[in-house]
Order: structure tokens, then C-alpha cells, then sequence
């Protein structure tokens, strides 16, 4: 099992679920309508609209890291708002593979290991509206090398999904670099497992920026 977690703090790690939330009440918002971001093609396409969601200080947050960004470059967004029942379908899933291919590991093991990549449904960014999963494209809209496939898992990628993973190549390397420089310095912070996910006001960014407690807990999506 690919793991390279020595230094780095994972959803599972008991000191994010102890982040006290003072929910803000913080409207949810359709990025397609109510922002400028460039969203993905095959993502305007889906059937499903809540990934377009997110809360509206993240999403001026990434304006504002947009603005950031060299000459002919932007943000590619591609998730958002994930519902808790879905975060849970996906968390359990992984699982379920880590236990096909490590069935002698023990469960806390095994949930330590599925949140490098899908975080644990009471405290997932995602369903807070607090996390993107988003990369880098041109000016006409197409998506940058950064190593990897989004969403590709440590074992699939050999660790390569890890934000300072070293095996990837130069170009993809600096293009990691221009999209953290612009997103850290719009106040976000990254699950350093996965080079695409990046959050404002979530329990994991609270305890990455030392922040006092979260804005933002998980929420149903209220379509009304």
C-alpha cells in the first residue's frame, strides 16, 4: 500500500473531527451562474447539479485566486458540494477496495487509509460546500499536465496524486506550483494526498491555518 503520510495530517486524524463548527449560515451558490469561474465541460454536461454548488466565500475566494494567476491561465473547476449521502457512498466504496486488497489489515487501518483519498462522511469538506476539486487550464479551456489524472487514487497513480509527490515531470510540477501559489494565496488550503482538493472554512482547513473553528459544517442542499 502506497502511503508517504508520515508528515502529513489525514481526514481520519482525530485532531480535525475534534475542530469545533460555528456554521455561519452561509448560502450555498450554482458557480455556472452566480460566478466567473471556468467549470468543466463534462461536468456541465451531468444529469446531477449539486456538484456545481459550493459556499459563496469560497467561491469569491477562487475569483480571487484566479486573478493570481499568470498570462493565460485559469482555474478549471470541476467539483463541489458533494451531498453526505454520496460522500458516504464513495468513502465506503474505497474501503471496501483497500479491504479486497488488504483484507489482514485491521478496520481503524483500513479507515485511516481510505481517507488519504475520500474523506470520512461526518467531516468531509465537500459536503460542507467548502472544498473544490478543481486544475489548471489554457486560455482556451484546456486542461494542464499536473501528474496525474484528477481524482487518481495512491495506489492507481503510485503516490503521484500527492502534492509533492516526486514522480511526476517538470512541466506538471510547475504547473502544481502556480496552482498552489494562487489558491494558498486566496487563503485556501490543500489535502496534501491529492493535488486537486482545496478548501476555505472546513474543520481541516481550521486546523491547517490554525483557525479557532470551522465556518462551515456539512448541509443538505436545499433547492427551494
Amino acid at each position: 500500500m502506497s502511503t508517504h503520510t508520515n508528515d502529513i495530517v489525514l481526514m481520519a486524524d482525530p485532531r480535525v473531527a475534534a475542530v469545533p463548527v460555528r456554521e455561519c449560515g452561509e448560502r450555498l451558490v450554482d458557480v455556472r451562474t452566480q460566478s466567473s469561474l471556468l467549470v468543466d465541460a463534462r461536468q456541465q454536461a451531468g444529469p446531477d447539479a449539486a456538484f456545481a454548488f459550493l459556499r459563496e466565500g469560497v467561491v469569491r475566494r477562487l475569483e480571487h485566486a484566479g486573478t493570481l494567476l499568470p498570462d493565460g491561465l485559469r482555474l478549471l473547476f470541476v467539483e463541489g458540494y458533494r451531498p453526505p449521502s454520496l460522500q458516504r457512498a464513495y468513502f465506503e466504496e474505497y474501503a471496501d477496495q483497500l479491504r479486497a486488497l488488504h483484507p489482514d489489515l485491521p478496520a481503524a487501518r483500513i479507515h485511516e487509509a481510505a481517507s488519504r483519498y475520500v474523506s470520512p462522511p461526518d467531516i468531509a469538506p465537500h459536503s460542507a460546500g467548502s472544498a473544490v476539486d478543481l486544475t489548471l487550464a489554457d486560455a482556451e479551456g484546456r486542461e494542464l499536465d499536473l501528474g496525474t489524472r484528477m481524482n487518481a487514487d495512491p495506489e492507481e497513480s503510485a503516490g503521484a496524486c500527492y502534492t509533492a509527490a516526486h514522480n511526476i515531470g517538470p512541466e506538471a510540477r510547475a504547473h502544481r506550483d502556480i496552482l498552489g501559489a494562487a489558491l494558498t494565496g486566496a487563503g485556501l488550503v490543500n489535502y496534501p494526498t491529492e493535488w486537486w482538493h482545496w478548501s476555505y472554512g472546513d474543520r481541516y482547513w481550521a486546523l491547517s491555518s490554525g483557525a479557532e473553528c470551522a465556518l462551515y459544517g456539512p448541509r443538505e442542499l436545499d433547492r427551494g
